[in-house]
């Protein structure tokens, strides 16, 4: 439905009446939530004293106009002060004013039957609302008392009340020009102290937000220190124990031949197990350079679409060959037109250390099958396996920092690193890795990576 023509107007009159009546009771800044209500009950008694002295003065009731300007002027000096020159109200001065006020205010307009009653008690609330916690019970004792002393004087002496009205519509009128003086004084003390609260309330609950993130950010902080104390403890283990250890094999061998000749047919078995334990030194101490460099030097990605058979094929032959010496059959099954979206050097490491691995893991006559798959934007290379496979109890920790190192099938070891490395390289390049393996009979390797579209004959 279109919106009224005349409706439009109103929201700027509204917001400039908010605003003036901000700029009024003054800055939440500056006044504190007591001053800020007793401006606003000043302004709210100032209005209504502006109303009311003409209003009594015609109608005839003069005291009752009297006593409106007296409360209008004494509102008026103090909202003065207390908003442009910064000098405190005066509670004191505020409670006893009005029970001065109201109290000649009740002889004067019928008493118990006049409208005096119903202002009565919204006073005593503007007088809790300006003044501190510590006065209310003395407040609350005295009006009381002052209350049940108006009405026994009246009791007892009913002729010092006037009546200036008749109980038809003079009384009505008093009624409804007097039913506003409470209702405007509840509203200002509620929206006050809704607001106050509310305020209270977001401000409490940023508070809690501000803690919870601090807790994370602490509790990453945290994880990652624990994180790198596992690598600092990994790297001491791999410094101190597992580099140290093909190198003492060497100097043992070199020992002997400096000092001893050695017989024919020891001479090929040491130098089998040395080239072996060296091949395995130079392959441990690649994937620690490697995987040190990746840790300081951060996400450097050279990402190019490129042939994916062209990129890894020296590798693979590479694979090839080091699987013969075990008797192990390693194929290849990749179609010549894929292309995928990589780092050439990073996928080189990455698909050398899954074969690395494959080989290690795999017994003397097994298979080694790696596959190429498009599969819609991305390509899933396999590396499987009919080797010893991976124990259940170590299948979540496969790639984390805190693997423990395995023997291969010939007592190969690694240092642990070569997963964790695969797995931060691919995710580097934008790509996933996983796995599967049944324990003792095998595993399998994959990763995705995104894909570049191949257009087959």
């Amino acid at each position: 439905m279109p919106q009224s023509k005349f409706a439009a107007p109103s929201y700027p009159i509204i917001k400039k009446l908010n605003n003036l009546w901000f700029r009024l009771t003054g800055s939440p800044s500056v006044f504190s939530l007591e001053s800020r209500i007793f401006h606003s009950i000043s302004i709210g008694l100032i209005i209504l004293g502006v109303v009311y002295v003409p209003y009594n003065f015609f109608a005839g009731l003069y005291v009752a106009s009297l006593s409106s300007f007296v409360i209008a002027s004494f509102f008026s000096y103090q909202f003065y002060n207390s908003r442009f020159h910064g000098k405190p109200h005066s509670n004191v001065l505020f409670a006893l004013t009005g029970i001065l006020i109201f109290s000649v205010n009740y002889f004067a307009n019928s008493g118990i039957n006049g409208s005096t009653d119903l202002i009565w008690p919204a006073y005593l609330l503007l007088v809790f609302a300006i003044s501190p916690y510590r006065q209310h019970m003395l407040w609350l004792i005295v009006y009381i008392l002052c209350f049940l002393i108006l009405h026994i004087l009246e009791y007892y002496h009913p002729f010092w009340v006037k009546h200036p009205f008749d109980a038809g519509r003079g009384q009505f009128i008093d009624r409804v020009t007097a039913f506003p003086i409470p209702v405007i004084a509840v509203y200002i003390i509620v929206k006050f102290i809704r607001k106050s609260y509310d305020k209270e309330r977001i401000a409490t609950e940023e508070k809690a937000l501000a803690i919870e993130v601090r807790n994370e950010q602490i509790l990453l902080q945290k994880n990652q220190l624990e994180q790198s104390d596992a690598e600092k403890n990994k790297l001491m283990s791999i410094i101190s124990h597992d580099l140290r250890a093909p190198l003492i094999h060497i100097q043992n061998y070199l020992e002997l031949l400096n000092e001893n000749e050695l017989d024919s047919q020891l001479r090929p078995v040491l130098e089998k197990d040395l080239l072996m334990a060296t091949n395995n030194t130079m392959e441990m101490l690649s994937n620690l350079l490697h995987w040190s460099r990746s840790q300081m030097e951060g996400p450097t990605v050279n990402l190019l679409t490129i042939n994916l058979l062209s990129a890894i094929k020296s590798t693979l032959d590479m694979g090839k060959m080091q699987a013969a010496k075990k008797d192990i059959s390693l194929n290849y099954n990749i179609e010549p037109q894929i292309a995928v979206v990589a780092d050439i050097d990073m996928l080189q490491l990455v698909i050398r250390n899954l074969v690395s691995n494959a080989i290690k893991f795999t017994p003397n006559g097994g298979i080694i099958n790696i596959n190429a798959l498009e599969i819609q934007h991305e390509c899933k290379i396999t590396v499987s396996d009919n080797g010893k496979g991976i124990d259940q109890c170590k299948q979540d920790k496969i790639f984390s920092i805190n693997t423990e190192p395995a023997f291969g099938t010939n007592n190969e070891k690694g240092v642990g690193l070569g997963l964790l490395l695969c797995k931060e390289f691919i995710e580097r390049q934008g790509g996933r890795i996983g796995f599967e393996s049944i324990f003792g009979q095998g595993s399998s390797f994959y990763i995705f990576l995104p894909s570049f579209p191949s257009h087959k004959d």
